[in-house]
């Protein structure tokens, strides 16, 4: 049964997780196009981390960090690759959401790579409400991104 709770920040487990993360996209695209949050970056006031545990097992992470008032950005999401397709992310997703809504957050939005690896991140993303928008914060437009955003009630 997967349990979402708030991210244990000194967890080992948790920080292997977030180093295989960056490891993954490293080959994707060149270093000034890669926007991922390492564990320090994490740390950072005003950023929210939960991890998503199958049993003992860490399988899942997803972020939110302040943009401006009522607008936050997903940051860090990821299933663990051999378990991706069970559902994982769809849930991180919606457990952020939930909270973003709850605290009266307005717009998350996201920034994501272009890329064919990232396909089936922005296809979650867009069945979940997500549309394509224009760079935001202080992002600037790079043809190795995609930015996407989505109101809240």
């Amino acid at each position: 049964m997967l349990q979402i709770r708030v991210a244990d920040l000194d967890d080992p487990a948790l920080a292997r997780f977030l180093s295989d993360h960056l490891a993954d996209i490293a080959p994707t695209a060149p270093a000034c196009s890669q926007h991922a949050l390492d564990l320090d970056g994490l740390r950072a006031p005003g950023v929210r981390l939960w991890s998503a545990h199958d049993g003992p097992h860490l399988v899942g992470t997803v972020a939110l960090a302040p943009v401006e008032p009522g607008h936050e950005e997903l940051k860090s999401m990821r299933a663990d690759p051999l378990r991706r397709g069970q559902g994982i992310g769809r849930a991180l997703l919606e457990h952020a959401l939930a909270d973003a809504t709850a605290r009266g957050v307005t717009r998350v939005s996201l920034e994501t790579g272009s890329m064919e690896f990232f396909a089936p991140a922005r296809a979650l993303y867009a069945s979940a409400g997500f549309v394509d928008c224009a760079p935001f914060g202080d992002y600037a437009p790079d043809s190795n991104s995609a930015f996407m955003t989505r109101s809240l009630p």
